[in-house]
């Protein structure tokens, strides 16, 4: 059989650059002929293996990836403001766990004003932070949390007359506790993971991060600590040090959900086909790879090496193809949370 080492002709008609592989004879191939990739081949041109439809659906899952839509923000953000709200009605109100935000600062007003409704005053804080944020940052950069402010404080109203909770549900302070920063924490982290927020103090924390030199976590630390400042003073000192307690957990669990749901996996692969492993990941996985030589220390002999970044599922097929290809196959993993580039949004 007789194995080719170039993989030419690209969709405009130019010919791709030769890549030599060695004891392999040099021809061109069409996009179309080229699948499956060739045996013994060590790089393939993806630009020139792609059809125009393939590249084309490429270009639209490198822009899904980039961009959450409005849809899929609004499905979202109203799971997480759902969340946020079942917490507060639930676990944060009734044993007065004000663990910042917009929900603590409405805590501490209720505390302040004898008779008044914790319900009734997060629509009263959220209201002023919207006016605020609004003044300060400008409609647009505000729209998303905006309305999860109002939403939060409406299932809140909503929430509150279904179940009129007034003391603790467990009769355990810590099992409330716990439940309370698992329900906002992973609620807040979810409006994170589409560029959003559960809104509320998240709106004065973008116009002082935007307006002031503060960064975006020492304004968070100023404005959470003010409701857990007054709970300290307005209630007593057991139910404080829950407060301060729950906030540093609650930021821990935060920061431990985002992380999740942003992992990847830097994949490096040193097999015996690497084209159809090259050809596999451009064409099946939609994602790119950097391809290097390299050298056996044992052996002595060259190999290419390809590393690519993948989400866990997209590890998992590639892993499921390698085994196929190359039983003996030698794979390296190594997690990543944080990967700026096309095809990788920020969260």
């Amino acid at each position: 059989m007789k194995l080719p080492s170039v993989l030419a002709s690209a969709r405009d008609g130019r010919s791709a650059p030769a890549t030599p592989v060695e004891n392999l004879s040099d021809f061109e191939v069409a996009p179309h002929e080229a699948e499956p990739a060739f045996e013994g081949a060590s790089l393939i041109h993806g630009a020139a293996l792609l059809t125009p439809e393939e590249d084309a659906r490429s270009a639209r899952t490198i822009e899904r990836r980039d961009n959450v839509g409005a849809a899929k923000t609004a499905v979202v953000l109203n799971f997480a403001v759902i969340m946020a709200a079942i917490a507060y009605v639930l676990f944060t109100a009734p044993n007065n766990l004000a663990l910042g935000g917009a929900s603590g600062l409405s805590i501490v007003i209720a505390g302040l004003v004898p008779g008044l409704p914790s319900a009734v005053a997060l629509w009263g804080v959220n209201l002023a932070c919207i006016v605020i944020g609004s003044v300060l940052t400008g409609k647009r950069a505000v729209a998303w949390s905006v309305a999860a402010s109002l939403a939060l404080s409406a299932y809140v109203s909503l929430f509150s007359q279904v179940m009129p909770i007034v003391s603790s549900i467990t009769g355990d302070l810590w099992i409330d506790l716990l439940c309370a920063v698992v329900l906002t924490a992973v609620s807040a982290a979810m409006a994170y993971s589409v560029g959003a927020s559960t809104g509320g103090t998240d709106i004065i924390i973008v116009a002082l991060a935007k307006r002031t030199s503060l960064t975006t976590g020492i304004a968070t630390l100023l404005v959470n600590s003010t409701s857990v400042v007054g709970s300290l003073l307005l209630f007593d000192l057991r139910t404080g040090i829950y407060c301060v307690i729950g906030l540093l957990i609650m930021t821990v669990v935060v920061n431990g959900v985002l992380d999740g749901m942003k992992q990847h996996k830097v994949v490096t692969v040193i097999c015996k086909q690497p084209a159809r492993v090259e050809e596999f990941i451009i064409r099946d996985l939609q994602r790119t790879a950097t391809i290097s030589e390299a050298y056996g220390a044992y052996s002595g002999n060259k190999v290419t090496s390809i590393m690519t970044v993948l989400n866990p599922r997209e590890t998992l097929r590639l892993e499921k193809h390698i085994r196929g290809l190359d039983p003996t196959a030698f794979i390296t993993y190594v997690n990543t949370s944080q990967i700026t580039g096309r095809g990788f949004r920020l969260v």
